[in-house]
């Protein structure tokens, strides 16, 4: 059986110091060497994207899910990064529910040595007291990985900023723990089975770009996969806090990643 390492982190689009986040995000990339990265938060147009700054020279290929336009041709969205092959990517808005934040949800076809990955990055409404939007985009997302990822194939992993914390009505439902809307799903939270520690990814006591939001800090980033199945595939076997590392007052990001590992 295989390990597939996967890292998800919400690179803070282009805020901060870029350049010096930059090259952080890119030693963290080449230390970690993960298959499969989820990037949130990431700005590009006709001509560039950070997810092309990020991968340059790292030997990835990248797709790029929008969530909306800023205006003058500049997209914010969702971006996947893959050691192998992308055979078809594709990009699902969520529900806003009346609210002013745009999401979605970008699905990328991995096409790995062990079969084909399902692999889908996502970033949820940000406000603590839009639970109920983070509900309503969580059943939408169940929807689309039922539809996308059959039981037959690989295991689907679901990865984002998803800013809800792990007992979260939305994280509950998307756990197997509660339903919603009169619907159920299941999906095994990596960090919780296989990591160690709380595993704040925003901490305003840690991260010089988280404090000055005063928040508590919380768990809210995760790496998600559907497993194991019968044949083993998607346990998660370990999950780290990456990326957190502050250097001169500047971190990689306002969030800090996960690295998982699981079965493929």
């Amino acid at each position: 059986m295989d390990r597939l390492r996967v890292l998800t982190l919400n690179i803070w689009n282009r805020q901060g110091p870029w350049e010096e986040r930059l090259a952080m995000i890119r030693d963290g990339i080449r230390s970690l060497e993960p298959d499969l990265i989820g990037l949130q938060e990431v700005l590009w147009n006709e001509h560039a994207s950070q997810a092309d700054e990020i991968r340059d020279g790292l030997g990835y290929e990248v797709a790029l899910g929008s969530a909306h336009e800023l205006g003058g041709g500049v997209h914010f969205g969702n971006a996947v990064l893959s050691r192998w092959p992308i055979a078809e990517s594709r990009v699902f808005p969520l529900p806003a529910c009346d609210t002013d934040e745009r999401r979605s949800l970008l699905l990328a076809r991995i096409d790995s040595p062990r079969g084909r990955i399902p692999f889908f990055v996502t970033h949820l409404n940000w406000k603590f007291e839009e639970g109920v939007v983070r509900e309503t985009q969580v059943q939408a997302i169940a929807d689309h990985i039922r539809r996308e990822a059959p039981i037959s194939g690989l295991p689907p992993l679901l990865v984002g900023d998803l800013n809800a914390q792990p007992e979260s009505a939305e994280i509950r439902f998307l756990k197997g723990l509660q339903s919603l809307g009169g619907k159920s799903t299941f999906l095994d939270d990596a960090f919780e089975h296989a990591g160690s520690g709380a595993g704040f990814t925003f901490d305003a006591g840690r991260n010089p770009y988280a404090a000055v939001t005063r928040e508590y800090p919380r768990r809210i980033d995760y790496v998600l996969v559907r497993g194991p199945d019968r044949d083993g595939r998607g346990k998660p076997l370990r999950a780290d806090v990456v990326l957190d590392v502050v250097r001169d007052g500047v971190c990689a990001s306002d969030h800090f990643g996960v690295l998982a590992e699981v079965t493929i």
